[in-house]
């Protein structure tokens, strides 16, 4: 692997291994309907993000606690990714988060920075990713008067 730092150019033509998010929601727990949405979803992202199946080293699928009909990985199966490893698990159960929800982690070996990555989310599931740009800060923690007095005396010694 090669780096670049004349001036801080960014790295170019190295393999990296990259993570590529996506979603989507079905309208009921039917083995059909998982396996239609979740090769929708697949063929989106590969489609938005020029993917090559030899590149993909695994896949981790999540649905929600709602959706037991089949595993989703069976549809990137039924598209050909035979030798990619792939893996199914249930999401976090949050009182009130989308239902019927399928999601996707695929490890992606790619040339292409992050910023480069496209993340599909369709259906219902564009609710799981707002504009970053409106996304609220962090505030930090409200300091105790005695911790203010403290980091105000430290600051003047």
């Amino acid at each position: 692997m090669t780096n670049s730092s004349d001036n801080g150019q960014e790295r170019q033509n190295v393999m990296m291994c990259r993570g590529v998010r996506g979603a989507i929601t079905v309208s009921g727990n039917d083995e059909n309907e998982i396996l239609d949405a979740t090769r929708e979803l697949l063929l989106a992202l590969v489609a938005a993000n020029g993917m090559h199946v030899d590149d993909i080293a695994s896949v981790y699928f999540t649905t929600t606690s709602d959706l037991t009909a089949t595993y989703p990985a069976y549809a990137a199966r039924q598209l050909g990714w035979y030798d990619a490893a792939l893996l199914c698990g249930h999401e976090m159960e949050v009182p009130g988060s989308l239902t019927r929800c399928i999601r996707v982690l695929i490890h992606w070996n790619t040339t292409k920075s992050p910023g480069e990555i496209s993340h599909i989310y369709l259906r219902e599931a564009r609710s799981l990713r707002p504009d970053r740009k409106n996304m609220p800060p962090i505030r930090p923690r409200q300091m105790s008067p005695v911790e203010a007095a403290v980091k105000f005396l430290s600051m003047t010694l």
